[in-house]
């Protein structure tokens, strides 16, 4: 097994633990302020999720594109997070 497929196991186990806790969470905390950081919460991590595993696409697109198709999936989750945050805050 090579480094990048070890490393993209733990990641994905990883992911898997925070959405598992995060969906358990939501349903004992429906609505609120708290319901509503859960939900910011499970779809930034959804989206960083989706530009971690983009490369396994590698044998169907070109290098350039799954840079740019990450870059764009990990600003989205981080800019969500940020807007997200300040809706919750005020």
């Amino acid at each position: 097994m090579s480094a990048q497929m070890v490393i993209l196991v733990f990641t994905l186990v990883i992911y898997v633990l925070i959405m598992m806790a995060f969906s358990r969470a939501r349903k004992k905390y429906t609505g609120g302020k708290v319901g509503d950081v859960i939900n910011l919460i499970l779809v930034t991590v959804v989206l960083l999720f989706i530009a971690d595993y983009v490369l396994l696409l590698s044998p169907v697109v070109s290098p350039n594109i799954l840079e740019i198709t990450g870059a764009f999936f990990r600003t989205a989750g981080l800019a969500f997070l940020a807007f997200g945050g300040i809706r919750v805050a005020s």
